[in-house]
């Protein structure tokens, strides 16, 4: 089966001239592209907003009436995101861009987006807007097709080209579960924005965590052992970027990275989670003047 007899089916003609623009997100920005599956099923709207710009296929969008959006995780694959009419769209500016909020919010997992200097050679860039339609949404990041190469260019006119269904998961790869927690290694912005997977287990899990700052590579040891264990502790520190700590006041957390020392039983008294927590700043020389444990 190709992806058109899937266009068919929804009554959607994929051998109409320029009706449908295939587009393969694939972000070069290493953070980006790596949240980029848990910002589509748990921050849409900061997906929606980088979609909306996609800069190269303008032209071809203009003339589309519908866009089949997919994600790259693969050399030769996508996995389905969803099927869109494409409705209007706007010149926006630099300034323009950078005022809308998600964008913003966007730039924390190091999205370059409008900068000065493409906006100095083109002056503007054209943003969509695009109607989600519901067919095919229950198979969100389970549908996997191949991409015809060349591999650097990410959209393709489906009148033009075949795109044989790979395969149909049976659960999304967009939410996929937590690796093994001594391979858990994330910063403040994925903090934000971690699947429900992550966070039940996160939720469940005691522990003696790090937090390294990779500006000058000084460490803080703590330890989560209260209400909803690591993750309410870590998403502590996602909202105010200290969690309490004065040693980490005066700090820029988006430098910060979480990794777990230790899991701990979750019947574990309180003060033997301490003696652990005290066992790991000593053996790691995390105490003032060395490093960001106050005590």
């Amino acid at each position: 089966m190709d992806f058109k007899d899937i266009l068919r089916i929804a009554g959607i003609d994929p051998d109409l001239r320029d009706n449908v623009v295939l587009i393969r997100h694939r972000p070069f920005e290493p953070q980006l592209a790596r949240v980029m599956p848990w910002l589509i099923s748990e921050r849409p709207e900061l997906f929606e907003t980088y979609q909306s710009v996609p800069g190269r296929p303008e032209t071809a969008l203009r003339r589309a009436h519908y866009m089949a959006s997919f994600l790259g995780l693969r050399p030769g694959t996508a996995h389905f995101v969803g099927l869109y009419r494409i409705s209007e769209s706007r010149d926006v500016d630099l300034n323009g861009f950078w005022t809308i909020p998600e964008n913003q919010s966007l730039r924390g997992f190091g999205y370059e987006g409008f900068t000065e200097q493409y906006a100095a050679e083109v002056g503007t860039v054209r943003q969509f807007s695009f109607e989600p339609l519901e067919t095919y949404a229950n198979w969100r990041g389970k549908l996997v097709i191949e991409f015809p190469p060349p591999e650097r260019s990410w959209f393709r006119l489906v009148d033009r080209n075949n795109f044989p269904v790979r395969a149909i998961l049976e659960e999304s790869a967009f939410s996929s579960p937590p690796p093994d927690w001594h391979e858990i290694d994330l910063n403040v912005a994925q903090l934000a924005v971690l699947p429900k997977s992550w966070r039940a287990r996160l939720s469940e899990w005691r522990g003696i965590y790090l937090i390294f700052d990779e500006r000058d590579g000084r460490s803080y040891v703590g330890s989560a052992y209260g209400r909803d264990n690591l993750l309410g502790r870590w998403l502590t520190y996602a909202r105010d970027g200290h969690g309490g700590n004065r040693e980490l006041r005066e700090r820029d957390a988006r430098s910060f990275r979480f990794t777990i020392l230790e899991r701990l039983a979750p019947d574990l008294p309180a003060e033997e989670v301490i003696a652990r927590e005290n066992s790991w700043k000593s053996r790691l020389h995390t105490r003032a003047p060395f490093g960001l444990n106050a005590n």
